[in-house]
C-alpha cells in the first residue's frame, strides 16, 4: 500500500513539473535559511561548553557605585582568588587572568606586536579544559617567566609544535621559557589567547590591595556545591577585607558588590566593562530563532497555497477516485505522500544549498561554522523529524481540503465559490505578508541606526587619522613625532595611547577637596595627553584653553569634559576650580590640580552607553602616535612614516591602523546583524511572493469563465487585472496594519539599548508598506495579466 502511495505520488509530481519545481524551490529556500540560522544559534549557545567542568565554573564580577557612577565590571581585586580558595571549602580551585596591553615578542630579527597575550595562574589548566600537546599542565605556569603557547603560535614562531624548552624574547628584555603547548583555543570560547604567561613574576599578582580591581577571577565549585549560598557571602567577605574603607564607602551611599556569572552565560548574557573578549547578545539568538521559524512557516504556507491553487485540476481526479470506491483516509494518505516526497526533495536541496552557502554565511556573520561528523550526528535525525513535521504540516490542509470534495459537485464542475470563499487561505496570505513587512521594517530601522552611528557627530574627527601603535618601543618617541610632523601632508600629531576609538582606559577616583572621602569623589577616566591631542582629534574647547608646553604650571593643570564638569558641580564656572587625586606613592597626601579648560563631550565608548566623565592631564604617554593627515596618496604617506620608523627602530615591527576603521570595528556586530537581517528579509519576501504567485494563479483559474464572459462583453485588460488584484491588495493592507505596530514596538525596544539613537521615522514604516504593496502587485499582476489577455474562446468553448 505504501509503495503504491509513493509510486502514485511520484507520477503525479512528475506530471506537473512546473508546480513541483516551484514547491521544492520554496520549501528548499525556507529549509536552507532555517538550517543556516540553526547552525548560527547552536554555535552561539555552545560557547564555553567544550569545558568538561563548564557547569561548575563561574566568574566573579563586581558591581560598583562610586563617585556618582554606577558600573558593572568583569574584574576583581588580586587577593580575591586566594581568599576564596582558603575560606570556602565548597570551592575546588580558582584561577586568575589579567590582560594588559599587548607585548612585543622577537621573531627573527624584529619584534612583533602580539595582542592575544594574557598572564595566568598555574591553576588555569585545572579549571578549564585546555588539552596540552606537550608539557605538564600541573606545573606549566608555576615558575616565574614561564609560558604556554598555542599550537598555531608554536608553528608560527618555531615552525614546529615541539617548542617546550624554547624561549620567547620580549622587548622588555624579559625571557619566557615555554613549558607547554596547547591546542588552539576553540572558536566557542569567550577568551581567545595565543600566549599564557606566568603570573608568578608579576608584583601585582601578590598584592593584598582590595581596592585595586584588575584581575578576572574564576572559581571551580566542588560537585554539589550551593552557588547561591556562596554568592550571598561574597560581599560580606569583601567588607571584612576592606575594613574601614568599606565603612566609609557605605556611609557615603556607595558600594562594591561581588556576584557570580556561570561560565556558559558569559558570551550571551554578560556585557560588563573589561570583558576578556567581545561578547554577543541573547537578543540576537531570539531574533534569528524567530526568523528561522517564520521563514519555515512561510515556506509551509506556500506549499498549502500552491496545492490548493491546483485544486481545480485535481478535483475531477478526487471525484473519480471517490466514485470508484476510494475512501477519504486513502485520499488523505495519497496527498500526504506527495507532500512528504516534495519535502524530502526540498530537504536534500536545502542541505546542499546550506553546505554551499556556508562559507559566504561565515563571511557575513563573522563565524567559523563547518559541517563536521559531530554536526551530522544531530543534523540527520533533526532533518528526519523536520521532513515529517513539515510534510504533514504543509500537506495537511491540501489533503483534508481536496479529500473533502463531494463527487457529485466535483463532476458537475461546482468545486469552489471562488477566491473570496477561502477564508483560511486569506489568513495564510495575511500571516505571510505580516511577517515579511515586520522584517522589512526591522531591517530599515537597523540600517537607519547604523547610518546614524556612522554619521553622528561624536565630538571628535575620526577621519584621516593614522594611528601608529606601540610607540614606546622607540627610544625617543618625541623625536619620531617631530620628524613625522615635518612630513608633507601632516596637519598635526599627538602622542597618547588613550584614544576615543582605542581600548586603553584608566578609571580612577578624583576628589573635590583634599580629603579622600567617597562623598566628594568622582569615578572618572584619567587620560595622560600632550598639548597637540585636542587639535589632532578635532575636539572642541567649550570653556578655557588647551594645554601649553610653554607654561610650567600646566604640569598640575587638567582639562575636563562637560560631563565631568557637570558631575563635579563645576558646570557654571569650572575654570580654576581645584580637584585632587592620589599619587603613586603610598601614604602621601592627594595631589592638587586646577581646571584650565572644558572640552566638549565626545563619545569614546559604544553609543549604547552614555558619555562618561574624563579628566585629561598633561603627561607623557607613548602608547600610540595619532597623525592627522591631509595627504591624497595614503599608501605613499604610510610608506614615508614607515621609513621614519625603521630609521629610528629598525628591529621593531611597524603596525598602524586608521581611526575610522577602528571605530567601525566597534559596531561590527551590529553591521553583521544588519546584513543578516537584510538577507533573511529578502528570502522571506521572495518565498512570500511565491505564495502570492500561486494564489493569483488559483484565483485566475477559479474565475476563468467569468473572465472570458467579461472580455466578450467588452471588459478591458486593465479592468480585469484590477479586479483580480484588488482582493490580494486588501490582504496586504491588512498585513501592514497588523505588522506595522508590532514592528514599531519591537524595534523601539531594540533601540532602547543605545544611549544615542534616532527615533523610528514615519517614512520608514510607510516605505515598508509601500514596498510590500509594490512587490505584491507586481507578483499578482503577472498572473492577472496572463489571464486577462487569454483568448475567451478557450475558457468558454465547453459551455
Amino acid at each position: 500500500m505504501i509503495k503504491n502511495f509513493i509510486k502514485t505520488a511520484f507520477r503525479s509530481l512528475l506530471k506537473n513539473k512546473g508546480f513541483t519545481a516551484i514547491n521544492i524551490l520554496g520549501l528548499a529556500l525556507g529549509l536552507a535559511t532555517c538550517l543556516l540560522i540553526v547552525f548560527y544559534v547552536i554555535d552561539e549557545l555552545s560557547y564555553d561548553r567544550y569545558n568538561t567542568k563548564a557547569d561548575r565554573i563561574y566568574r566573579v564580577n563586581m558591581d560598583m557605585k562610586y563617585g556618582g557612577n554606577v558600573a558593572s565590571y568583569a574584574i576583581t581585586p588580586p587577593p580575591l582568588a586566594a581568599t576564596l580558595a582558603s575560606n570556602f571549602p565548597e570551592i575546588e580551585k580558582t584561577a586568575r587572568l589579567i590582560h594588559d596591553q599587548g607585548v612585543r615578542i622577537k621573531k627573527g630579527n624584529e619584534y612583533i606586536q602580539e595582542e592575544k597575550v594574557v598572564y595566568a595562574d598555574s591553576e588555569l589548566f585545572g579549571v578549564f579544559t585546555m588539552p596540552m600537546i606537550a608539557g605538564d599542565p600541573k606545573t606549566a605556569l608555576t615558575e616565574p617567566y614561564t609560558a604556554v603557547i598555542t599550537e598555531s603560535t608554536a608553528k608560527r614562531y618555531f615552525n614546529t609544535t615541539d617548542a617546550v624548552g624554547k624561549t620567547l624574547n620580549l622587548s622588555t628584555n624579559a625571557n619566557y621559557k615555554i613549558t607547554g603547548v596547547i591546542h588552539d583555543m576553540p572558536s566557542q570560547s569567550h577568551f581567545k589567547f595565543d600566549f599564557f604567561l606566568s603570573l608568578a613574576a608579576r608584583d601585582d599578582a601578590k598584592s593584598n590591595e582590595w581596592s585595586n580591581f584588575s584581575y578576572t577571577t574564576y572559581i571551580l565549585f566542588k560537585p554539589g556545591a550551593n552557588r547561591k549560598q556562596l554568592e550571598g557571602k561574597l560581599t560580606g567577605m569583601l567588607k571584612n577585607n576592606m575594613g574601614s574603607n568599606y565603612s566609609r564607602l557605605e556611609k557615603s551611599g556607595n558600594y562594591f558588590h561581588l556576584n557570580l556569572t556561570p561560565l556558559t552565560d558569559i558570551h550571551l548574557l554578560s556585557n560588563r566593562q573589561y570583558e576578556l573578549g567581545a561578547n554577543s547578545s541573547i537578543t540576537y539568538v531570539y531574533i534569528f530563532s524567530a526568523i528561522a521559524l517564520f521563514v519555515l512557516l512561510i515556506a509551509c504556507i506556500n506549499f498549502m497555497n500552491m496545492s490548493t491553487a491546483r485544486s481545480a485540476n485535481r478535483a475531477k481526479e478526487v471525484g473519480v477516485r471517490k466514485v470508484l470506491g476510494s475512501s477519504r483516509k486513502y485520499l488523505i494518505a495519497q496527498f500526504l505522500s506527495e507532500s512528504i516526497l516534495v519535502t524530502v526533495a526540498a530537504a536534500v536541496v536545502a542541505v546542499l544549498a546550506a553546505w554551499a552557502l556556508l562559507p559566504l554565511f561565515n563571511q557575513v556573520s563573522g563565524k567559523e561554522l563547518s559541517i563536521t561528523a559531530q554536526t551530522l550526528l544531530w543534523l540527520f535525525p533533526s532533518l528526519l523529524v523536520i521532513i515529517v513535521m513539515v510534510g504533514v504540516l504543509a500537506g495537511s490542509y491540501p489533503a483534508f481540503y481536496l479529500s473533502a470534495f463531494q463527487p457529485i459537485s466535483v463532476l458537475k464542475g461546482k468545486i469552489s465559490t471562488g477566491f473570496k470563499g477561502g477564508n483560511f487561505r486569506n489568513f495564510l496570505v495575511v500571516f505571510q505578508f505580516a511577517i515579511s513587512i515586520f522584517l522589512i521594517i526591522g531591517t530599515l530601522v537597523i540600517y537607519g541606526q547604523l547610518n546614524y552611528i556612522q554619521h553622528k557627530d561624536l565630538g571628535f574627527d575620526r577621519n584621516q587619522v593614522l594611528v601608529i601603535k606601540n610607540i614606546g618601543v622607540i627610544e625617543n618617541a618625541k623625536t619620531f613625532k617631530q620628524e613625522v610632523k615635518q612630513l608633507a601632508g601632516v596637519a598635526n600629531a599627538s602622542l597618547s595611547g588613550f584614544l576615543p576609538t582605542g581600548v586603553v582606559r584608566a578609571p580612577d577616583g578624583v576628589f573635590r577637596n583634599k580629603t579622600p572621602d567617597p562623598k566628594n569623589a568622582l569615578f572618572t577616566e584619567v587620560w595622560p595627553i600632550d598639548e597637540d591631542y585636542l587639535n589632532t582629534m578635532g575636539m572642541g574647547i567649550a570653556k578655557g584653553r588647551n594645554f601649553s608646553n610653554q607654561l610650567s604650571t600646566d604640569s598640575s593643570a587638567v582639562i575636563i569634559n562637560e560631563t565631568a564638569a557637570r558631575m563635579l558641580g563645576f558646570a557654571n564656572n569650572p575654570l580654576d576650580k581645584k580637584i585632587y587625586r592620589p599619587t603613586n606613592v603610598p601614604n602621601q597626601p592627594l595631589k592638587e590640580y586646577h581646571v584650565i579648560g572644558v572640552v566638549k563631550d565626545f563619545n569614546f565608548s559604544s553609543l549604547r552607553d552614555n558619555i562618561s566623565p574624563v579628566v585629561m592631564l598633561l603627561a607623557s604617554d607613548n602608547g600610540a602616535l595619532s597623525i592627522k593627515i591631509n595627504a591624497k596618496n595614503l599608501p605613499a604617506f604610510v610608506a614615508q612614516v614607515e621609513h621614519k620608523w625603521n630609521s629610528l627602530s629598525p628591529n621593531q615591527h611597524f603596525e598602524y591602523s586608521f581611526m575610522d576603521e577602528d571605530f567601525n570595528a566597534t559596531y561590527r556586530t551590529e553591521h553583521r546583524t544588519g546584513n543578516l537581517f537584510l538577507i533573511f528579509t529578502t528570502l522571506a519576501v521572495v518565498i512570500a511572493c511565491l505564495g502570492l504567485f500561486s494564489l493569483a494563479a488559483y484565483a485566475a483559474e477559479q474565475r476563468n469563465k467569468e473572465i472570458g464572459i467579461r472580455k466578450v462583453l467588452g471588459a478591458s485588460v486593465s479592468a480585469i487585472v484590477g479586479m483580480l488584484s484588488k482582493d490580494f491588495i486588501k490582504l496586504v493592507l491588512i498585513s501592514f496594519a497588523i505588522a506595522a505596530p508590532l514592528a514599531w514596538l519591537v524595534m523601539h525596544k531594540w533601540l532602547q539599548g543605545f544611549a544615542y539613537r534616532q527615533n523610528i521615522q514615519w517614512w520608514v514604516v510607510a516605505a515598508a508598506g509601500l514596498g510590500a504593496l509594490a512587490i505584491a502587485f507586481v507578483t499578482i499582476s503577472t498572473q492577472s495579466f496572463k489571464a486577462a489577455v487569454a483568448n475567451p474562446v478557450e475558457s468558454l468553448k465547453g459551455e
